[in-house]
């Protein structure tokens, strides 16, 4: 057998095991293995992957993603979300659509603490649901706006996402970090923006609440600055130079420490709480990176992705159809399964094509974080379609998929936007 068509019999088998129900790590893990073994002799593959495993594991940079997630485990446990949204809809609640504003702009906020696109649908979902009901919200906008805000969790920095994309890739990640920002703050304004249409055309679908006093405003600021602060002093000290990426997490851990206990909820058992989350988080994640090294290796021996790389530069079609093509691709990935599971097995494969068709590999990074997010909420799968029909069972799967439609022109306009001017993710670089 060619080592090419192993290549291939590995791919099928890789996705043949997650759609039996394998855990997507195990899977690339079993595969990777069981490839080297047929490529290679046995002590050969129990050499490389052994030795693969521990030069990833114990990468320093590797610390950089326990300690973002602790992080944001200490922050949600301050009722960060809860203040959030109370905030955003004293300050901007008496406009017609403010609540799925709100929670676009909450999503927006938790985003940047869990980094998942589940659990931002989820955590959010969990409160803006009942409230957009109880104001008379229309169940698609509503739904739509749940579902859409949470595939911000992997675009917005301090993203896991991203963290894992610039380990498998060879990339800063700090430049990821700061790449992301214009295309995180372009998607929420569309988002915004397609809120303000829906409510303008159709009136009843977003009735305005009350004006909130001046008094109450300054007041729901109380517990937002303090984070707001932290996420500044972090990211603005990543960006400055000031950190490194592990000392930028390492400087939120103690700030989040602070917070909490400043505002009276650490105890012994929220500390537990979040230590415990943090490392389930955490050994899921190094779970995946550690199966992404094996299957990696795998792909290596069989110069796979380096083939398709040379087979897609030599086609007779212009870059950018080609691109487009690979994007796609993202898309569906992303609406079939989760997006850090996709990205993982995905990006040994791709990574090289956008290499060979001359693409910055920064671009390309923030490119498929950003479709495969879409993915999320593409019919007729869209995971985040189920997180918010788990929320609320009286939502019909009809209402949620007409919300996300929604949003799905302003998601293109993004992507088109960042397609033709690369310069708006590359800029701040």
């Amino acid at each position: 057998m060619s080592m090419t068509l192993m290549a291939v019999v590995g791919v099928l088998a890789l996705f043949l095991l997650i759609l039996l129900k394998m855990p997507i790590s195990f899977a690339m893990f079993i595969v990777g293995f069981f490839g080297m073994l047929q490529m290679t002799s046995p002590m050969a593959a129990y050499n490389i992957i052994s030795s693969g495993i521990w030069e990833q594991l114990s990468a320093y940079s590797l610390s950089v993603i326990p300690l973002f997630i602790f992080m944001g485990e200490l922050l949600f446990r301050s009722g960060i979300t809860e203040k959030i949204f109370a905030s955003a809809y004293a300050w901007i609640g008496h406009r017609r659509g403010s609540m799925a504003t709100t929670t676009i702009l909450s999503s927006a906020g938790f985003a940047a603490v869990s980094g998942s696109n589940t659990a931002t649908a989820a955590t959010v979902g969990t409160i803006a649901l009942p409230e957009m009901k109880k104001f008379g919200y229309h169940r698609a906008l509503s739904a739509g706006s749940v579902a859409t805000g949470g595939t911000l969790g992997v675009i917005i920095p301090p993203s896991s996402v991203l963290i894992v994309i610039a380990l498998q890739a060879e990339l800063a990640i700090r430049d990821l970090f700061i790449a992301s920002i214009v295309p995180g703050l372009i998607l929420v304004a569309l988002f915004v923006m397609t809120i303000a249409w829906l409510c303008r055309k159709y009136p009843a679908m977003a009735p305005a609440g009350e004006r909130a006093t001046w008094a109450v405003r300054l007041t729901s600021l109380k517990g937002v600055l303090e984070i707001a602060a932290l996420f500044a002093l972090v990211l603005g000290g990543l960006f400055a130079g000031w950190f490194t990426s592990t000392e930028a997490a390492a400087v939120g851990c103690v700030g989040a420490l602070a917070i909490v206990a400043l505002q009276g909820r650490l105890t012994l058992e929220v500390l537990q709480e979040a230590l415990a989350n943090a490392l389930k988080s955490s050994a899921m994640i190094l779970m995946l990176v550690a199966g992404a090294v094996i299957f990696g290796r795998f792909l290596t021996v069989t110069r796979l992705p380096f083939l398709v790389g040379d087979w897609a530069a030599a086609l007779p079609l212009p870059a950018i159809l080609i691109m487009a093509c690979v994007l796609l691709i993202y898309v569906i990935g992303g609406a079939l399964m989760d997006a850090m599971g996709f990205l993982i097995i995905s990006i040994p494969i791709f990574f090289p094509v956008a290499l060979a068709l001359g693409y910055d590999p920064i671009w390309f990074g923030i490119m498929v974080c950003i479709v495969t997010s879409m993915g999320a909420i593409t019919p007729p799968v869209g995971v985040n379609a189920f997180i918010v029909k788990s929320l609320d069972p009286e939502l019909g799967f009809g209402d949620i998929f007409r919300g996300v439609g929604y949003f799905m022109l302003p998601y293109l306009a993004c992507i088109l936007l960042l397609l033709a001017i690369p310069e708006l993710i590359l800029f701040v670089l």
